[in-house]
């Protein structure tokens, strides 16, 4: 039994030996590598911060104190500790433990997390209730900690946490582990000795009484008071590099070897007692223990890895197999938008586009590497790049901003206030619309649609191929006002590229003819429809088909006109059903004054949870055994189906 095994509760960790510790690290470390190469997983986060784990559960007492990991990329270790080492290996799996942290899982999980740059918030809410109800009952204390990565520390949503904080002061503890970028030149010697001196509460007492009673002292107290203040504050920007979360109010400590347990756990202790909120800055090497993603840190980062090779880790492992010919691969919806937006910018130096921190993930690198001074990554400020496309669009210019449909959430405000009010040509792709899969809740690319329909102004469309989505990059770039898209991360149904062409916005296209049944998709679910349609023939059943291409402006003409005299409607979208396409359709048929059966082919009420994405629509009936059934039971059955032979057609 390895001594991961033992740990159920991180209190064990407390009585520990410097030599058992590092054997714990290892073992987290093999673990975690030894899973994801089943799983898939964000693995290099989570490498990375397996000190700064440990040093958190061995000066805190989990779940009395609370520990919020920003996003979650970083949480696995923390999972391992708390009574989830015998599960680990469902990870990402339906019914599994989640990539997350989540608070079903465990009383040590303090917040469904996934989106950066929500920890600090979470935090401080925390501690503002702590510090409510320690008025009433002193005795009860309560630490709070959030780790934040680099990247996430510079979204809007955290610099608004920390400019509050700095106001409240509420005393917490935010560990900011640093993966990216260089140590700053404040490391060394000098610097150890001005982070221990500055979190001592003598120097902090100090501190205090100096700034009351100096400037009180008569003549020469104010002068040497502000001539003191003014030497301090070159020194720490010259020198401590702490400037920033010093003026706001927030004690900064760094940079720190984050791989240094003791040294992590003595900062730490040290910042919890001073009784005021503390950053302690780390540096991390993000991958730590698996060469490859210490070398490649960006690839070992997403859900979707390059091939692990446990001989790394444990030479008596069995090697892997000898390659073989990798099967050919469709193009994904992604690497097709792309395409034809690089071709489109090449003819159209007015093409710009945004993404925010994620330009691997949209495909938008591709695009940088072609036009550098035309391509824009903000960071995490999803709705910074939406306002931004709108100064370009004012400016004459043709912004594409690329987003996952998840993150895109974060920039409604911006869509409704800046890019539809304003009536501007921005062309917003939201990549990974539909089930994403293992990363669950979070991410799941459902909730767009429904909420951007009644935006006004907005025309929004989805492609029935990923072909076809070539055209609507060409109209989006064509049309006089803002185009959402939608399309998911899937592999496409590998047709041969052609250059896109123009569509007409709002009009769809029927792809099949039938008596009985009238079937409309919108986006990618037409091909499951198709096949579905193919099935009903054996149930002497015809359907018609039709590739609704836009939500908005829907083409009513066309629905309205292969509805009526059919048995029944179905639509089909991978979205929320509330509010989504089906709703439209409904509205659209009551307009027409067709009272027809209706079904709507969607993803239910409440959140979707991880699993492989087959896995997910099976269980959503929204694969293709699932729509045919549902089908069916609204029909009433095959057996009540009027007997005859199918009629159909080639649209």
């Amino acid at each position: 039994m390895t001594l991961l095994e033992t740990i159920r509760e991180p209190a064990q960790l407390h009585d520990l030996t410097p030599a058992q510790l590092e054997t714990l690290a290892g073992e987290l470390r093999e673990k975690m590598i030894r899973t994801v190469h089943r799983t898939g997983g964000h693995l290099a986060s989570s490498l990375g911060a397996v000190e700064i784990t440990l040093a958190l559960h061995r000066v805190m007492d989990s779940p009395r104190d609370r520990i919020v990991w920003d996003t979650g990329h970083q949480a696995y270790a923390h999972k391992l500790l708390t009574d989830r080492w015998d599960r680990f290996d469902t990870l990402r799996q339906v019914d599994g433990i989640g990539g997350f942290p989540r608070r079903s899982e465990s009383e040590h999980d303090v917040f469904d997390g996934g989106h950066a740059g929500t920890g600090v918030s979470i935090g401080v809410g925390l501690a503002a209730a702590r510090d409510v109800r320690q008025k009433s009952d002193p005795a009860r204390r309560q630490r709070i900690a959030v780790c934040v990565g680099d990247a996430a520390i510079g979204s809007g949503l955290t610099m608004e946490a920390l400019n509050h904080l700095g106001h409240t002061k509420h005393p917490m503890l935010i560990v900011l582990n640093d993966n990216e970028m260089s140590i700053s030149p404040s490391v060394g010697g000098l610097s150890t000795r001005l982070n221990k001196m500055r979190l001592s509460r003598a120097y902090q007492e100090t501190k205090s009484a100096t700034q009351r009673a100096l400037p009180r002292v008569p003549v020469v107290g104010r002068p040497a008071f502000d001539l003191l203040a003014w030497a301090k504050e070159g020194f720490k920007r010259s020198w401590a590099k702490v400037g920033f979360f010093e003026d706001i109010g927030i004690t900064y400590i760094g940079v720190l070897d984050g791989h240094d347990l003791d040294e992590l756990e003595q900062a730490f202790e040290a910042a919890f007692r001073l009784g005021t909120p503390v950053l302690v800055h780390v540096k991390t090497i993000k991958g730590r223990g698996y060469a490859p993603a210490e070398l490649d840190s960006m690839s070992f980062h997403g859900a979707s890895l390059p091939p692990i090779d446990l001989l790394l880790i444990d030479p008596t492992e069995e090697p892997l197999p000898a390659e073989t010919a990798p099967k050919r691969k469709a193009k994904t919806y992604t690497q097709t938008f792309v395409e034809e937006l690089v071709r489109l910018a090449d003819a159209d130096d007015r093409v710009h586009a945004i993404t925010a921190g994620m330009p691997t993930g949209t495909g938008l690198s591709r695009f940088s590497e072609h036009f550098p001074a035309r391509f824009h990554d903000v960071g995490i400020a999803e709705q910074h790049a939406v306002t931004m496309a709108t100064g370009l669009a004012l400016a004459g210019m043709r912004p594409v901003v690329a987003l996952y449909s998840t993150f895109s959430q974060r920039a409604y405000d911006g869509l409704v206030h800046d890019v539809c009010q304003n009536q501007v040509p921005v062309l917003l792709g939201l990549d990974r619309s539909g089930l994403v899969g293992e990363d669950g809740t979070s991410h799941q690319g459902m909730f767009m649609l429904p909420a951007m329909r009644a935006l006004p102004n907005l025309a929004i469309g989805s492609p029935g191929d990923e072909q076809e989505l070539r055209d609507f990059v060409v109209t989006a770039l064509s049309h006089p006002g803002p185009t959402a898209l939608l399309y998911p991360r899937d592999a496409g149904e590998d047709l041969p590229d052609r250059e896109g062409r123009l569509l007409e916005v709002g009009r769809g296209e029927v792809v099949r003819n039938g008596d009985d049944v009238l079937m409309v998709g919108f986006g990618p679910i037409l091909q499951r429809l198709l096949r579905v349609a193919a099935e009903l023939e054996a149930d002497e059943l015809a359907a018609t088909v039709i590739n609704a291409r836009w939500a908005k402006p829907l083409d009513e003409a066309l629905i309205a006109e292969h509805a009526a005299g059919k048995r029944l409607v179905v639509t089909a979208e991978e979205s929320a059903a509330m509010g989504g396409f089906g709703d439209g359709v409904l509205d659209a048929l009551n307009r027409a004054g067709l009272h027809v059966p209706l079904l709507k082919v969607a993803l239910g009420e409440g959140f979707v949870h991880h699993g492989a994405v087959d896995d997910l629509r099976r269980q959503q009936r929204i694969d293709v055994p699932g729509i045919l059934a549902q089908v069916r039971e609204a029909l009433g059955a095959s057996d009540a189906a009027p007997k005859r032979r199918p009629r159909v057609s080639a649209a």
